[in-house]
């Protein structure tokens, strides 16, 4: 039996922007980005997911060890860590990454980063440079406390990344050179691997082996070969599968992951050791 974490894998009930709601504009717009990223099939196949219980049940009918349930914290969209740490605590096979807004709460975003951590037993922090009040890069001196405190910690850090940032100026992978040079043992996962930027993306993880590409839906698109390519050689440690759930099936996106052609010699890492590295699980 194959062994898949997703890497980032949420409910539709966690915001309307996931389609929490049927019949909304904002559950449109999932069925929309479903259509855009090629769901085959019924494009609000989440139903399902807008209860706990049917989430849970996606995540196990769909086979994954482990799922990842992403925090956000942005202007326009604040999930709770408590939320997130509500939906992973009774489920094994959940894991929760906390999100913080350190732009806006300054030092308390700190703070609940740690009490995220050490009290929620969250897994990671998620941050969001482009997508603050002000678009930042990742090497702006105001995110370095969160990377010393990720490090501290012992947990990696998570940044969103993709075609979707406001200022598309900030979906440059060049900055985050600068904090892996900074931080060489910290784990940098970086969300959507700044797609369509691949090139720049993947010559950034060859310079650094601390940088983690997770292509999650944006794998699927055109250009995104390149992935596939240095996965089969230099990348086949730093790069890991998501589906963006429930913006495409889980089980359709793994069974596409298994056709773009890596090797099959890389493909236990890709769906599962690596990630199972970065979060410690035996």
């Amino acid at each position: 039996m194959t062994r898949v974490i997703d890497m980032r894998c949420r409910p539709a009930f966690l915001h309307d922007f996931f389609g929490a709601t049927p019949g909304s504009a904002a559950n449109d717009v999932a069925r929309w980005l479903n259509g855009r990223v090629g769901t085959r099939g019924d494009l609000e196949h989440y139903a399902r997911s807008r209860t706990q219980q049917g989430f849970v049940d996606e995540v196990r009918d769909a086979g994954l060890s482990h799922a990842v349930v992403v925090g956000r914290q942005i202007p326009g969209q604040v999930l709770s860590n408590d939320l997130i740490h509500s939906i992973v605590a009774d489920t094994p096979e959940l894991l929760g990454i906390a999100g913080i807004d350190i732009q806006t709460d300054g030092q308390a975003a700190l703070d609940e980063a740690e009490r995220a951590i050490r009290t929620l037993g969250l897994a990671g922090i998620d941050i969001e440079p482009g997508f603050g009040s002000t678009p930042l890069h990742p090497d702006d001196p105001l995110f370095f406390p969160v990377y010393e405190l990720c490090a501290s910690l012992g947990v990696p850090v998570f940044l969103m990344t993709g075609p979707t940032s406001p200022d598309l100026r900030f979906n440059d992978p060049a900055p985050l050179a600068r904090v892996a040079q900074a931080f060489p043992l910290l784990p940098i996962v970086c969300y959507h691997g700044y797609w369509p930027n691949t090139q720049q993306a993947v010559g950034l993880a060859f310079r650094y082996a601390n940088i983690h590409l997770v292509p999650d839906m944006y794998i699927f698109q055109p250009g995104s070969q390149v992935y596939v390519e240095a996965a089969n050689g230099f990348l086949a440690d730093q790069l890991l599968f998501g589906s963006s759930y429930p913006f495409r099936p889980i089980g359709q996106s793994i069974e596409d992951f298994q056709q773009l052609g890596f090797r099959d010699a890389v493909l236990d890492k890709l769906l599962y050791a690596n990630a199972a590295r970065l979060f410690g699980i035996a």
